[in-house]
Formats: C-alpha cells, structure tokens, sequence
C-alpha cells in the first residue's frame, strides 16, 4: 500500500478539485434544490414545533402504521417528504466541510487502492489498472444514491447529476492510479 500513497492522495486532491469546479463553476447544480414557496410560515411551523436537528417523515410513521387508515390518508392527500434539518445556529462555514469532503475523497481512493491492490498485480498495463480502477471508483462516488430515488423521492434528475460527477471522479482516480500504478 505504500506504493500507492502518491496516487492514493494525488486522486484525492484531483477529485477535490474537480468537486469544487462542478458545485461552483458548473451550472447543472443550480436546480438540485428548490425554495418552499412559503418558506417564511414553513420555517415559523418549525420554530413553534421546536423541531430540533435531526430527519422527519412527513407524514410522520414507520411500518406499525403502515395500515392505520389517517396516516393513510394523509400520503394520499400529501405532502409526503423527507426534511433534514441542521443545528441552528449554521454558518455554513465552508472551512471544516472543505476537510471532511477531502478526507472521504482520500478514504475513497484509499480503499480503490486497497481493493486494486488485491486483485491487479504490480505490472499491469494502464488500460487495465485503469478499467477495474475506474468501475471501482464510480461505485463508490456514486451509486449510494441510488436508493435515495427509490426509497426516499430524491429527484432522479440529481441522482442522473451525481452518478454523472461521480464518473468524472472516477475517470480522474482512475487515470491517476493507472499512470502511477507500480511497474
């Protein structure tokens, strides 16, 4: 593993700065998240409802009410969403979420590494080390959000974005990996 610590960090920062591009520089992102358009009653709801951070089901109920006919009626009738709130107050303090996308970028790349490793020998040709790098890689950016569409009404339109950003990670990590892979 100790071979791969150049490309192990140089994806790391390679997907880093790619991420940072397509959030800040790329404009298929700006419609990823809409404005309530009663934002100013909904955030007061939540403020007299003492709603503290955490994730909430609306209408609220697992799979014990799954037959109770008001919960019933209240997915037919809607909203049904998902709200995840933050500790207020939020600064956005773009600092320490700038570390931890690093560190998983890094996490990622380290477990693509591992995983390679294992199962491509030191020699390979690029095309290769490149292939199982690169299929490794757009996993693991990826395909997690995939049941957020299915399960939880994340727009598949951001799911087709992200799977879409992730593939340009995966194409970085694996070029990296495949040009620094050991000889």
């Amino acid at each position: 593993m100790m071979v791969l610590m150049v490309p192990i960090f140089l994806s790391a920062v390679l997907v880093f700065i790619a991420s940072a591009l397509i959030w800040m520089v790329m404009p298929h992102h700006k419609t990823d998240f809409k404005t309530l358009p009663n934002e100013d009653a909904v955030r007061a709801a939540l403020n007299a409802g003492k709603a503290g951070a955490g994730q909430y089901m609306i209408p609220a109920g697992g799979m014990e009410s799954a037959n109770d006919p008001a919960r019933i009626k209240k997915l037919q009738e809607g909203p049904v969403g998902l709200l995840t709130l933050r500790q207020a107050p939020v600064t956005m303090a773009m600092g320490p979420m700038l570390v931890q996308s690093f560190v998983y970028y890094v996490a990622v790349s380290f477990v693509v590494a591992y995983l390679t490793s294992r199962t491509i020998p030191h020699g390979t040709e690029y095309l290769q080390v490149f292939r199982a790098v690169g299929t490794i890689s757009w996993l693991a950016y990826g395909f997690g959000v995939i049941p957020e569409s299915i399960w939880f009404g994340r727009p598949w339109s951001n799911t087709v974005k992200t799977l879409a950003d992730a593939l340009v990670f995966a194409l970085l990590t694996a070029g990296t990996f495949a040009w620094r892979w050991p000889g």
